[in-house]
């Protein structure tokens, strides 16, 4: 039995999860392509995917990772929100991620909403707050869409040129 074959197709397993992570928040999705990616650069005994492509696609997964963190309250900063408002975005989201895809959907929103709530006491402003931070988080999702391929298109390119490092 080759191995490497089994390699691949988990390279592939976990690059096809990440992608799809990109748009489902359960998931992690670009550090699990990456995963894939390294996955299958190993398995290939870096030969077609260096050093140099995996570093490239190191920074865009790190990147994304500080979108997925950012997204949400600068949507909110957008807008004016106070420090509660802000606060409330960011320990939205965190809480959030212990109730799977509802409380990554609603936590950032709930967050600050509540959190320029108790330092404005306007429900109006309130709710803007909150609505731009859902903005943000969406915003957010589609740049990381946008690197996601921008990953795939530079891993595929690496492997039909058959770059190494």
């Amino acid at each position: 039995m080759d191995w490497t074959v089994l390699w691949y197709v988990l390279a592939a397993v976990l690059i096809l999860l990440g992608l799809v992570g990109t748009v489902l928040p359960a998931l992690p999705g670009l550090p699990v392509m990456f995963a894939g990616m390294w996955v299958a650069a190993w398995a290939g005994d870096f030969e077609r995917i260096g050093a140099w492509t995996l570093a490239v696609l190191a920074v865009l997964t790190l990147l994304s990772v500080l979108i997925d963190l950012l997204a949400s309250v600068l949507g909110a900063q957008r807008v004016g929100a106070s420090r509660y408002g802000l606060g409330g975005a960011a320990l939205g989201a965190l809480i959030g991620l212990l109730f799977g895809l509802p409380g990554l959907l609603l936590g950032p929103f709930l967050g600050a909403t509540i959190g320029e709530l108790l330092h404005v006491r306007d429900l109006r402003r309130a709710g803007r707050v909150g609505a731009a931070t859902w903005i943000g988080m969406v915003v957010g999702a589609a740049l990381k869409l946008a690197l996601a391929f921008m990953m795939l298109g530079i891993f595929v390119l690496a492997l039909l040129l058959g770059q190494s490092a």
